[in-house]
């Protein structure tokens, strides 16, 4: 067998990922892909879409996650006997290639490792994501735009369908604010921990002297709402107001009054939604969007309620969590986890993994800490 640095980190994944395996209950899943795949294989599928969506979403994810366990746990095995040979033969290449191997294998499996963390209540839910521009004027409207972009691109690399429900663009360019849905399960308890407010420090490009400019875009992650949640509200709790949609620049969209704000008028909580041509449609998906909001902070006044009790107050989120320094020198940190990385563009392209994964861990952490 290899030398005991690497036969101690092979019996190390091996151990992780046994206990990945249970915290997953493989047979749960694997019966659970089972009863999903007979429901896709029902002829009236997709006589209710939503419904057709939510079910071949979660047999993909499941699915996927289940490929992906068995394939770590392969890998593991053959970089081990790969190990072993090479030792055996005296080939310092294939030693080499295995011990690269064995470091992709293992930041593969505490990939993995995040996944099981994902416990709380609503944790398995699809996201709803909402951002909007703060201070910075014209610079925070684009840098909102930047960031949906950026989970546009995330999501579009892990194949999860996005849906657009709000945009309200900027006069001169950019967001005021935008909300959609990531339709994905354990969208929302991946994305929970990209609440709170985004702060971007560069050379404005709408600034004719180039100076350096700091603008800041607030980021909300809720998750969507399924029928079996208890949110009642009542009609004479909210006003709808009707407004013919539009584009960047005032451009119409569309030449009748189809989108829709709803007001809940106990909190103040407004949302709009403009995405579909009939206003029907758009009262709908905005009331969606309302009762996640007012789920959210429902859950968010209970907690306070139960931190007050304690006597011991603290927000799970600062005001800045996040930095996006593209001068005088590159990096995005998040400041709650310590976690960086010195390349912007690649993260305002999606790669968010590293990001997301430091959170979910910080956020474990934390809960711990107030469990003790």
């Amino acid at each position: 067998m290899a030398g005991p640095d690497f036969e101690t980190q092979i019996k190390q994944l091996q151990a992780t990922m046994h206990t990945i395996g249970q915290v997953l209950d493989l047979d749960g899943m694997r019966e659970e892909i089972k009863d999903l795949g007979d429901q896709v294989a029902a002829p009236d599928l997709w006589d209710d879409q939503d419904n057709a969506t939510r079910v071949t979403g979660k047999l993909s994810f499941l699915q996927g996650t289940l490929d992906r366990f068995l394939e770590l746990e392969g890998r593991i095995e053959d970089v081990g006997v790969l190990i072993e040979l090479g030792q055996e033969e005296g080939d310092e290449d294939s030693i080499a290639e295995a011990e690269r191997e064995l470091g992709r294998v293992t930041k593969a499996v505490e990939g993995l490792e995040v996944r099981t963390l994902l416990n709380g209540e609503y944790d398995m839910r699809e996201a709803l994501v909402s951002i909007r521009s703060g201070a910075g004027g014209v610079d925070a409207a684009d840098f909102a735009e930047t960031l949906m972009r950026m989970y546009v691109r995330w999501a579009e690399q892990h194949d999860y369908k996005v849906e657009v429900f709000e945009t309200s663009y900027a006069e001169e360019a950019g967001l005021k604010s935008a909300t959609f849905a990531i339709h994905a399960p354990y969208a929302y308890g991946t994305l929970s921990v990209e609440s709170g407010t985004h702060r971007l420090v560069r050379i404005s490009p709408f600034d004719n002297q180039g100076r350096r400019q700091t603008s800041f875009a607030a980021v909300e992650v809720v998750p969507v709402l399924e029928q079996t949640d208890e949110i009642d509200v009542p009609d004479e709790e909210i006003r709808v107001d009707v407004y013919r949609s539009g584009g960047p620049g005032g451009q119409s969209v569309n030449t009748t009054d189809s989108a829709v704000r709803l007001t809940h008028l106990p909190t103040g909580t407004v949302v709009s939604c403009q995405n579909e041509k009939s206003q029907l449609q758009n009262k709908a998906s905005a009331m969606v969007v309302l009762k996640a909001k007012l789920l959210a902070r429902k859950k968010a006044e209970e907690k306070a309620h139960l931190d007050s009790m304690r006597g011991d107050v603290q927000a799970s989120w600062g005001d800045q969590m996040r930095n996006y320094v593209l001068n005088p020198y590159q990096v995005v940190k998040d400041l709650r986890t310590g976690y960086e990385v010195g390349n912007p563009t690649a993260v305002f392209d999606g790669d968010l993994d590293g990001f997301l994964e430091a959170g979910i861990r910080w956020r474990r952490n934390s809960e711990k800490a107030d469990e003790n």
